[in-house]
């Protein structure tokens, strides 16, 4: 099944089901003599894994525990392929067997079958979200990279279930369980969630990533565009449905003359392009 890869000269595959013994992630390409130890992988695990509390509680208490199998020798990167292996602990395949003729609505399950003729009905297989641990995993190490050029990633989580933070304080993104930069709206959120768990429904959001450090030109045209390439991999999530850059679909909604971003001595007064100009018709 192809599919499983993403990228060029720092390329990962995800491998692995929902409910077989392990996932993980192969990556290829990551530069040799880089600090790397299975803790710093552990951090971004231990943020990703659900089961804190009643925003993304999970029945399933996965302990998510990282091993790196190749690619590092006494702390450091060795230039060859790293292996990283998540074993799966907490597994209840059998809670899934009454459902297993059923097709979930949302779930990848009849789009599976028709493709392949098979499906693993188990948690849904490789269509798990359980398959996001591994991508995590992988992002860490390319963060260590990522930390040598100085660039760094945050992400945060600006809408949820309605609920729009109006302040963007960065300080405060981790001091909530919804990683949102506004303390007062993440109590609302939270709030709205206990009442969709309540009620046995489940809400989505708007998470936004900012990149800082990013060298100018990065990217290759004109079907390997970064925001090409940003785009793909965002939707490939398999709970993400729209991916916008900059001001995004609000672009539509602008002349030309406001979506524009000026140019100045000091630099770009604005960033509707969102750091990856295009081209007005």
């Amino acid at each position: 099944m192809p599919g499983n890869s993403f990228g060029s000269f720092f390329r990962v595959t995800t491998w692995g089901e929902s409910h077989g013994p392990a996932i993980g992630a192969v990556i290829d390409g990551c530069p040799p003599r880089l600090p790397l130890d299975e803790s710093v992988i552990q951090e971004a695990l231990d943020r990703r894994r659900p089961g804190k509390g009643g925003i993304t509680e999970s029945p399933r208490k996965e302990p998510d525990k990282v091993r790196i199998l190749s690619g590092v020798f006494e702390g450091m990167t060795t230039g060859t392929p790293i292996c990283l292996l998540i074993e799966n602990k907490d597994a209840r395949s059998r809670s899934y067997d009454a459902i297993k003729d059923v097709f979930r609505p949302g779930h990848g399950d009849y789009t599976y079958l028709k493709r392949y003729g098979i499906r693993d009905y188990r948690g849904g297989g490789r269509a798990s979200g359980r398959e996001t641990a591994a991508r995590v995993a992988a992002g860490a190490v390319a963060q260590v990279l990522l930390d040598t050029c100085g660039i760094e990633v945050l992400s945060y989580t600006i809408e949820f279930g309605g609920i729009v933070a109006r302040q963007v304080d960065l300080d405060a993104v981790r001091l909530n369980r919804l990683f949102c930069p506004d303390q007062d709206a993440a109590k609302t959120m939270e709030e709205r969630a206990r009442e969709a768990r309540a009620s046995g429904d489940s809400i989505g959001g708007i998470v936004e990533t900012m990149a800082t450090g990013v060298p100018a030109g990065l990217g290759d045209p004109v079907f390997d565009k970064l925001d090409a390439e940003l785009a793909k991999a965002l939707m490939s999530i398999g709970a993400v449905k729209g991916a916008e850059i900059g001001a995004g679909f609000r672009a539509a909604r602008l002349l030309g003359s406001q979506d524009n971003d000026p140019i100045t001595p000091e630099g770009f007064l604005t960033n509707n392009a969102g750091g990856n100009p295009g081209r007005h018709l």
